[in-house]
């Protein structure tokens, strides 16, 4: 499901790890104040054209030792707005989400990472659990964190949105990376790691309005195609409408979407449009000849008739 939440991982779920290398591992950078007895932590935001959210995502970490903002080339102002508040910004190609987090891995040079999303906001119970965390040195390496939605006026409670788990949030410096998928990408803990689950949420604010579900759709239809096609997967149009109508059966019903009211409903059509159009752009790459339009000759006028 596309707009389930961005844990959703295509066919493997995010909170569960891939036992693979590690290969963008962090711990060849630079420490931050090695000298220092107490543990550092580097919070990293990743953003493109976030002008909206930046300031308030910036702002809830501004506790951390050190924040990296992770832009893919933003025009609308995000840049600015974030260095302003002290962020240190850095820029990356975007080439998929996998990519994207692990290349912003190795700009943190704290001993413990903490990542946010734009959209998400740490709360003060985050804050001071996490403190608490890096300080006891019989801390797991690496936390899951739950999240709580806003949208349409309330908070989400079903519809597959709450804990809302996406990739471990909180991790030590090395304790792992993600996989390279486009979109909902996994990750990948280090061999003998411990993971564990932090009992405060931070907030989330996924859409600002119906366009941005729209939006996201499209976006994330898209790359969801793209990841079939590297994987050599085949589509068909019954079949996209399959997986459109199940997503929504599995978020409005199986996972009670309807107690959210209309916010439930809207979230569960959300995902039937993501669903359908990731299985049916995938048949457009397919027969994307034989779909061409066809060609026609240049007119001119007919010879008049003598």
């Amino acid at each position: 499901a596309i707009l389930s939440s961005a844990n959703a991982n295509a066919k493997r779920p995010t909170n569960t790890p891939h036992r693979l290398s590690c290969n963008y591992m962090s711990d060849t950078n630079e420490a931050m104040n090695s000298n220092s007895p107490t543990p550092t932590i580097t919070a990293y935001i990743i953003a493109y054209n976030e002008a909206e959210k930046i300031a308030a995502a910036v702002q809830s970490v501004l506790w951390a030792d050190e924040v990296i903002v992770a832009d893919s080339h933003s025009t609308d102002g995000t840049i600015e707005i974030a260095e302003k508040l002290g962020a240190k910004v850095v820029q990356i190609d975007f080439e998929g989400f996998g990519k994207l987090r692990n290349s912003a891995l190795t700009h943190c040079r704290g001993d413990w990472i903490f990542s946010l999303d734009s959209d998400e906001r740490c709360t003060p119970e985050v804050r001071d659990e996490i403190l608490g965390i890096i300080k006891n040195s019989n801390s797991a390496d690496i936390y899951r964190v739950p999240r709580k939605n806003w949208f349409m006026g309330r908070w989400i409670k079903h519809s597959g949105w709450y804990p809302n788990f996406r990739q471990p949030q909180l991790f030590k410096n090395g304790a792992m990376t993600y996989d390279l998928l486009e979109v909902h990408e996994g990750w990948i803990p280090r061999e003998g790691s411990k993971i564990d689950v932090l009992k405060s949420s931070i907030w989330q604010f996924p859409f600002k309005n119906l366009g941005e579900i729209q939006h996201k759709a499209n976006r994330y239809s898209t790359l969801g195609a793209t990841v079939l096609q590297g994987r050599g997967r085949r589509s068909s149009m019954i079949g996209a409408v399959f997986h459109g109508i199940h997503s929504f059966f599995k978020h409005y019903i199986l996972k009670l979407g309807f107690l959210d009211g209309w916010a439930g409903f809207v979230i569960a059509a959300g995902t039937l449009e993501g669903a359908f159009y990731k299985h049916a752009k995938n048949v457009e790459h397919q027969r994307k000849e034989h779909w061409a339009p066809p060609q026609n000759e240049p007119l001119t006028r007919p010879p008049e008739s003598p």
